[in-house]
């Protein structure tokens, strides 16, 4: 006797009436995205929105740029505030 075997079909869902066509699902935005191409082709951009996240410098950067600024003053003490307000103003610089 022989077997027969049934063939599964997937079928796509009818579109409801007023819902969106099946397609590409909108992009998710945040609030941080680097640029919008206001749906220009190939890359280019028009009236381009660049967010910048002004994220501060870490304690490890701070503590490294000053502990070189006071490499460079011949490990010399008495200074170590003067050291740290400097590296912190030109990381924070750097930043924006």
């Amino acid at each position: 006797m022989t077997e027969t075997v049934k063939k599964t079909t997937t079928r796509k869902p009818k579109a409801e009436t007023g819902a969106k066509p099946a397609g590409k699902a909108p992009a998710k935005t945040t609030g941080n995205a680097p640029a919008k191409t206001n749906g220009k082709a190939n890359g280019q951009f028009d009236n381009v929105t660049v967010m910048r996240s002004h994220v501060p410098p870490s304690h490890d950067q701070i503590a490294a740029l000053a502990h070189r600024y006071w490499a460079e003053r011949g490990y010399r003490h008495g200074e170590d505030a003067s050291d740290w307000f400097r590296a912190e103003q030109e990381l924070r610089a750097k930043a924006s």
